[in-house]
């Protein structure tokens, strides 16, 4: 086992980068014109080998907007709770389609899948350019399907900064309040793409300007994989899964 991932318990898979919103805090920047997404195929077969050889506990998909893609994205966690991985995330601003038939189908499916831990991004960002009706009915429809689902809003400064945006996320919380869904801790929007690009008056030099998604690249506790395949440093779709993470040094 190499031993830069002698701790190794998460996969995450980056489903696609093409998204339903136009977020002014997305670390990513513009996702305009994204069509690439995962390919399932290799997915499932790097999470089966994956866990052939380290103890993994954690899954997640996310993106971008993952149910854009809802094969792929059940695909991958049906194999992961096949595997008996214990939590399988899935994160979504809950807005793939306008249709009710096609949310409930979804909704239906991810259930089955073996989604257990359901985050729904519901935030004044994300209610900018999300209609929240749609978001409210898949909310609803997860509820029904017994899919445990939390409201994941995004924060600017601090959960407890009174500035506008965040005045207006707890009253788009308050609209779920009537589906008992419980409100998670959520993030603090972090100062990179557009958060930087239109809310930079709201970071100052006390700002901490380094990624919370950043690890420790000689402890590596999670592989996170790109649309594109891309994979620590290789890429799945050229290389196998094993022999990436078998070659995989720090700084290279």
């Amino acid at each position: 086992m190499n031993r830069y991932l002698r701790n190794l318990n998460r996969i995450e898979f980056t489903v696609t980068m093409a998204c339903t919103g136009k977020c002014r805090h997305c670390s990513e920047g513009d996702h305009s014109n994204y069509k690439e997404h995962i390919d399932a195929e290799a997915a499932v077969d790097a999470v089966r080998k994956i866990c052939g050889n380290y103890q993994i506990t954690s899954l997640m998909t996310f993106g971008g907007e993952p149910l854009l893609f809802p094969d792929v994205v059940c695909m991958i966690h049906s194999t992961g709770k096949k595997i008996g991985i214990f939590k399988r995330q899935l994160i979504t601003n809950g807005y793939f389609s306008k249709q009710s038939e096609r949310i409930e189908e979804v909704v239906n499916r991810l259930a089955a899948s073996g989604v257990n831990d359901l985050l729904l991004s519901a935030d004044a960002f994300h209610q900018e350019t999300i209609p929240l009706e749609p978001v409210k009915f898949f909310a609803e429809c997860a509820v029904r399907a017994g899919v445990p689902i939390r409201l994941s809003p995004a924060w600017l400064v601090s959960p407890e900064d009174q500035n506008p945006y965040n005045i207006r996320t707890r009253e788009v919380l308050r609209e779920f309040d009537t589906f008992g869904i419980p409100v998670g801790p959520g993030n603090v929007v972090f100062p990179s793409g557009n958060a930087l690009k239109y809310l930079s008056e709201y970071f100052d030099e006390t700002t901490d300007m380094s990624s919370p998604y950043d690890e420790d690249p000689h402890d590596m506790r999670s592989v996170s994989f790109s649309p594109n395949g891309d994979v620590l440093d290789g890429n799945v779709y050229k290389t196998d899964i094993l022999e990436i993470l078998e070659s995989y040094q720090p700084g290279l």
